[in-house]
């Protein structure tokens, strides 16, 4: 089983590196973690009050969800759930790192389907790799390291071609986004669909997210799901983000606008970057990748290398902030583009 490594780095600085929210949380979500009693921390957690709110919010029965402790701890109770000796997860790749870390832990075997040009989704490959083995197929939509997407038709298909598999589809990055397949939950009997609260919500340091499918299907996560993995604090805050939807909305929105700006200074500088649907972008630096991280790095900028996936060497992903934040990184990658052609 790999180990996980998260780069490490000052924190302080600008942090495009973790798709993170880099502007703050809702003030509501403050405000109800301030408001929080000695005696109410002395409790254990109860997050079924919690998951009934956010079920209604997404219209959902609250059957049909399962808050966990962020979406690692969802891809990791899946995998323990529906993954023995002998079967088989298909995952799409580069992805998420986590879905094979977690799946490394079963018995079970590990099939990569490398992605299509310009890192397309594979989807004829996906479907002809299909065995009656496969037992849990990752998405991740919007993906990450690449932002590509995968259609809503590509996905009903992959679930009718694998009723024997658990098809979970994650939506961290939905908001950026904002095509799903939540709509779906509870229609098709093999589709999961996982949302975080980390990202658009900027709630990453108290780890929430859910998990959305059938109620057969979550009656064995919840076998092995901890019953106490979402602490108060975390369960207090979703409580005040998810009430707060006019903060949600304006900050989704300034990020979009943040990407579309910063992809045309891209351009500009003369980087050659891949269309993206999520809050970051991956960009081709090329040879110079380590060297541009650490330049970044000396500017309080943190970016992503990710030259060790596949097939993305020399490739480096920058998390999309605000629009200040993005014309700072911008004006700092021009220097560095600068640079590198007077040498």
């Amino acid at each position: 089983m790999p180990e996980y490594h998260p780069p490490l780095g000052n924190r302080s600085s600008l942090r495009l590196d973790f798709n993170e929210n880099t502007l703050g949380c809702s003030p509501a979500v403050l405000a109800a973690i301030q408001s929080l009693t000695a005696e109410e921390l002395t409790r254990y957690p109860e997050r079924g009050p919690v998951e009934v709110l956010t079920a209604e919010y997404l219209g959902l029965a609250p059957e049909q969800v399962i808050l966990t402790n962020g979406v690692d701890e969802a891809i990791h109770i899946l995998c323990q759930a529906f993954l023995d000796a002998g079967d088989e997860l298909l995952l799409p790749v580069p992805t998420y790192t986590m879905y094979e870390i977690y799946a490394a832990s079963t018995d079970a075997g590990i099939v990569r389907v490398p992605a299509g040009a310009d890192f397309a989704f594979p989807f004829e490959q996906l479907l002809a790799t299909i065995t009656p083995r496969t037992k849990l197929i990752a998405i991740a939509n919007p993906n990450s390291p690449t932002g590509s997407v995968c259609t809503r038709e590509q996905i009903l298909r992959i679930a009718q071609a694998a009723p024997q598999a658990v098809v979970l589809v994650d939506e961290a990055y939905y908001h950026f986004f904002g095509k799903t397949v939540m709509d779906l939950v509870g229609k098709i009997s093999n589709l999961i669909v996982a949302r975080t609260f980390s990202k658009a919500y900027g709630l990453a340091s108290l780890r929430i997210g859910l998990l959305a499918g059938p109620e057969p299907l979550l009656h064995w996560t919840r076998r092995v799901l901890s019953p106490y993995s979402v602490n108060s604090v975390a369960l207090a805050a979703l409580t005040a983000a998810l009430g707060d939807q006019a903060y949600l909305h304006w900050y989704v929105s300034e990020i979009k606008e943040a990407r579309a700006q910063f992809l045309r200074d891209l351009t500009q500088i003369g980087f050659k970057f891949w269309p993206t649907e999520a809050n970051f972008v991956l960009v081709q630096i090329g040879p110079a990748h380590k060297d541009f991280c650490a330049a970044m790095r000396k500017q309080n900028i943190l970016v992503r290398d990710r030259s060790a996936d596949p097939g993305c060497d020399g490739l480096v992903r920058i998390t999309i902030g605000t629009r200040e934040q993005m014309q700072h990184a911008a004006a700092q990658i021009q220097q560095f583009k600068l640079a590198g052609v007077s040498a």
